[in-house]
């Protein structure tokens, strides 16, 4: 029904501590060994920054409130596996959250690291690894709590390997 597809996107839309209909999950393969154990970065996001042209986050005192719970799942010494909860919903907000506490996610030609992109190119890395695992909304009819897995795609699977890690 047309009046339960704009309660979703009202839901997707109002994403926030407050309304906590929709949850998003992602894996993101990240440069190093993450040490922190399960970490809420809380970092204010600006999406109005430019470089060379183009929106590009930054923290910033200025910016929008954004929070991110970040997990580890496996660690080498070159790469970790984390989880990111978003718990709230900005543009770019993991891969600039990771990027902020010295981790960028491998194969992020924007907020990324360009040696440890290159190490990762070696590993058989060939895009971004960021990938939507989870994703959890109330039913806006039933109030059921839906949960939407997807698998790690084969790809990034190999990618893991190559590293020496669980495959989440």
């Amino acid at each position: 029904k047309s009046s339960a597809l704009r309660a979703l996107n009202e839901d997707f839309r109002s994403n926030s501590l407050k309304n906590k209909r929709v949850e998003k999950r992602y894996l993101a393969l990240v440069g190093g060994s993450w040490r922190h154990g399960q970490r809420r970065v809380t970092k204010p996001l600006n999406t109005n920054a430019r470089r060379h042209g183009e929106r590009h986050v930054v923290v910033d005192t200025d910016g929008s409130y954004a929070s991110s719970v970040v997990t580890p799942v496996d660690t080498c010494d070159l790469a970790s596996l984390v989880e990111v909860k978003l718990l709230t919903g900005r543009t770019h907000q993991a891969r600039v959250h990771l990027q902020s506490e010295g981790h960028a996610i491998l194969g992020d030609g924007r907020y990324g690291n360009p040696e440890t992109n290159k190490v990762a190119k070696h590993h058989k890395l060939k895009r971004l690894f960021l990938h939507a695992s989870q994703l959890q909304f109330t039913h806006p009819v039933s109030e059921e709590k839906m949960t939407v897995l997807a698998e790690l795609p084969d790809d990034l699977k190999i990618v893991l390997e190559e590293y020496g890690l669980c495959t989440g």
